[in-house]
């Protein structure tokens, strides 16, 4: 059987097939080889991510190490900012925001520079000197005037104690209603005797910095409620004074809460603590300093300084957007302010405010209460510092323990707390330029300092605040009678 010729129109169809074929399989290789291509590319760029996603978590955990290292190296400064915003000084800020809006939050950014300057001087007088700053003063000046200031200073502290002590307890009520105010108030007042007499300084410096967070409370509630903030920048900035009776008051309140003489007091000594607990027993082996611990000395006050008053502007601006706008003016104390936030800024806003005001009295206690009696302590020549046992330091815990029980007797003899905290902002106005005086003057001398010495800009912010807090707290005497 003979196989049918193939003609010249089957053969030339089949050349076309075939040529189709070898078309489409060619375009086939190179759509692979695009494929293939944009596979490498993608395997280029997911590499180049992966290298990114590494650089970022190497550069994201270097700056977490670092954000470690940093707060880790905050002490002294860090504690006596946050002391700062103690339950008295917070009534004041609420006052102050729901009493005239805005107008007064200047203050927060303007007195910044001037609290941490003071608190720097503090600082540096004990990293030179190994000394707190009443032992500084006994040795250069009049024993009587630091005896009258140091009286002044634990009278003024004992007050702001009892004023902290009942405003702790009436928040604490504001979450667990069921619990009795006198009960709180007492069991507040052991709580922190007990912390401060029994656990050794090293275990209690860090509660301190750990109570530091409940700070953060008042600027959680000011993010979380609708705030008008251009306002508040531009009021933030130029400074709106009426020079009224009530706002000399509230000024002369809110200086003698920023820059308080206690806070001088204790700066110095938990700076002197702190070397103690590097092993640097006596004065000797303390005196003198090095550029370093003054670089890092502040960072911790700057940064301490720094968030008490960006929590004082939160807690202004707060009563300001909610209270004030809706003309609820008169808030008497701490408690009134975080009730009043409930029907307005919701439930939450009350509690954060009601934590924030347990936190920081649970610190500012402490200060309080140890602040007078380093400045009693040092004045009189007796053992003193937290670093001692009780049997080694009888009179100083003594004297903790005496302004905490006249604190918790002031609620339980019914002594009205708004009354103390007027006394209290009385004494410090008193007491807080003539300490001043006595910073400036040593941190200045260079017979003393050396080196470290106050600057001529130092020097300069040092007297203004001196001046400022004199005249503030003469218009404010003169201004009640």
């Amino acid at each position: 059987m003979t196989k049918k010729p193939i003609s010249p129109k089957d053969l030339q169809e089949t050349l076309i097939e075939e040529k189709k074929l070898i078309e489409e399989k060619e375009s086939v290789i190179k759509q692979e080889e695009k494929l293939i291509d944009q596979k490498e590319t993608l395997l280029e760029e997911e590499e180049k991510l992966i290298e990114k996603k590494e650089s970022l978590l190497e550069k994201g955990e270097k700056y977490i190490r670092e954000g470690e290292e940093y707060i880790e190296k905050l002490g002294p400064g860090l504690v006596t900012g946050a002391a700062d915003d103690d339950p008295s000084g917070i009534a004041t800020y609420s006052q102050t925001g729901a009493q005239y809006g805005n107008s007064l939050i200047w203050l927060a950014a303007w007195t910044f520079p001037l609290m941490a300057v003071i608190q720097e001087m503090c600082a540096r007088i004990a990293l030179v000197t190994g000394k707190g700053l009443a032992a500084n003063i006994k040795h250069l000046y009049s024993r009587k005037i630091l005896y009258i200031c140091t009286i002044l200073l634990f009278t003024a502290n004992t007050l702001n104690i009892g004023a902290d002590l009942g405003a702790m307890a009436k928040e604490l009520q504001l979450i667990i209603p069921s619990f009795p105010f006198f009960t709180l108030v007492i069991g507040f007042g052991i709580l922190g005797l007990v912390l401060q007499i029994f656990v050794p300084y090293q275990e209690y410096s860090k509660y301190l910095k750990w109570l530091v967070i409940s700070l953060f409370s008042y600027i959680i509630t000011g993010l979380i409620i609708n705030m008008d903030w251009s306002s508040l920048a531009k009021s933030l900035i130029i400074p709106d004074i009426t020079f009224s009776k009530t706002q000399i008051l509230l000024i002369t309140g809110i200086l003698g809460t920023t820059i308080s003489p206690y806070l001088f007091f204790w700066q110095t000594s938990q700076e002197v603590e702190e070397e103690i607990k590097e092993g640097k027993k006596t004065v000797h082996q303390r005196r003198g300093t090095n550029p370093m611990e003054i670089k890092q000395m502040r960072k911790d006050v700057w940064t301490g300084m720094f968030l008490s008053n960006l929590v004082m502007f939160f807690i202004i601006a707060v009563c300001s957007s909610v209270l004030f706008k809706n003309g609820i003016t008169n808030i008497g104390t701490a408690n009134d302010a975080a009730l009043a936030l409930a029907p307005f800024a919701g439930r939450w806003a009350t509690t954060l405010f009601a934590i924030g005001i347990i936190g920081t009295g649970m610190l500012a206690i402490p200060v309080l209460a140890g602040s007078a009696s380093y400045a009693i302590s040092e004045s009189f020549g007796w053992k003193e510092g937290l670093y001692h046992k009780l049997k080694e330091a009888r009179a100083f815990y003594g004297i903790i323990a005496i302004s905490v029980i006249i604190g918790i007797l002031i609620n339980l003899i019914g002594i009205d707390p708004i009354k103390a905290l007027i006394y209290s902002a009385i004494a410090n106005g008193i007491v807080a330029p003539v300490i001043l005086i006595f910073i400036v003057h040593i941190s200045s001398n260079h017979k003393i300092m050396g080196h470290y010495k106050n600057s001529r800009i130092s020097n300069i912010i040092g007297w203004v605040t001196t001046i400022f807090m004199g005249v503030t707290a003469i218009a404010a005497i003169y201004s009640l009678f």
